[in-house]
């Protein structure tokens, strides 16, 4: 090998190398405060700094993979939801129902985070336009309370316009009960419930607990439950502040959630031949 080649090809690679390290410095920091967000998510947050590395989507990939920094999604499911019970069921009012503005539609769950030693269920209301968290609280039980702490914190936190607010949830007897029913009659919300038991009927709110649980960890640690919404408080102060959401065209929940002219992307049903719903 010609010495002038050689000597070239060391200087890339040192090159290479010091990049690759200037880049891992870079997810280092983000991923201190969400420390599971995906290579889209990073790609999206770090364009500026990669484009002065010269360093395109692809090769951004390949220092991920190579330093074992790509996230591999694990995936659990836990049952909440109690639909054999004596109150009224509502029906589904979403079904190819329109969603332009923020505050048009609230998507309600809740979520499984403990463990068997130590059970925390965590309520959540989510607006569907802009995934933003408007309402939560963590509880050591499944009683209805749980869930009118957070329906009272997005409330008390959001500036409901004159036009009715529907109010989305499962079957739950959380959500049917009449200390529930009360509270949505009270501040004119339209009560849907879905239909059947196929988690796409209430997508949004799927997928943001999925976020919460593999990408911030908050069901991974053996503690108290009064840690555990420090814990959750946390989470979704970054969740809502600094991650970029894919379906809100990479701006965070609260960004989509000051304005209205975006469209918003839709959560489709993978089984489009059973055509029985349309999903946001």
């Amino acid at each position: 090998m010609d010495r002038q080649v050689y000597y070239r090809s060391i200087k890339r690679y040192k090159n290479s190398q010091s990049k690759a390290s200037k880049v891992i410095k870079l997810v280092g920091d983000i991923r201190v405060k969400m420390p599971k967000l995906g290579g889209r998510k990073l790609y999206f947050l770090l364009k500026e700094p990669l484009r002065s590395f010269k360093i395109g989507r692809d090769k951004f990939f390949d220092i991920l993979r190579a330093n074992h920094l790509l996230i591999i999604p694990k995936r659990s499911y836990s049952i909440t939801t109690n639909s054999h019970h004596r109150f009224r069921k509502h029906k589904n009012l979403i079904l190819n129902y329109c969603i332009n503005k923020p505050n048009q539609v609230w998507v309600a769950d809740i979520t499984y985070i403990g463990n068997r030693k130590k059970p925390s269920y965590l309520s959540l209301i989510t607006d569907a336009y802009s995934k933003k968290i408007v309402g939560y609280h963590v509880a050591d039980n499944l009683n209805t309370e749980s869930s009118l702490v957070a329906l009272r914190k997005a409330l008390k936190n959001n500036n409901i316009e004159k036009e009715p607010l529907i109010h989305h949830s499962d079957r739950g007897l959380q959500y049917c009960s009449n200390e529930y029913q009360r509270i949505l009659k009270k501040y004119q919300l339209k009560c849907s419930m879905t239909q059947n038991s196929d988690p796409y009927e209430n997508a949004v709110a799927e997928r943001v607990n999925g976020i919460l649980k593999q990408e911030f960890d908050i069901d991974k640690y053996d503690i108290e439950t009064s840690l555990r919404r420090k814990l959750v408080n946390e989470a979704i102060g970054i969740y809502n502040e600094l991650r970029p959401h894919f379906s809100n065209h990479y701006l965070t929940p609260n960004q989509m959630h000051k304005q209205k002219e975006i469209k918003m992307k839709t959560y489709k049903n993978k089984n489009q031949s059973k055509n029985k719903f349309a999903l946001v």
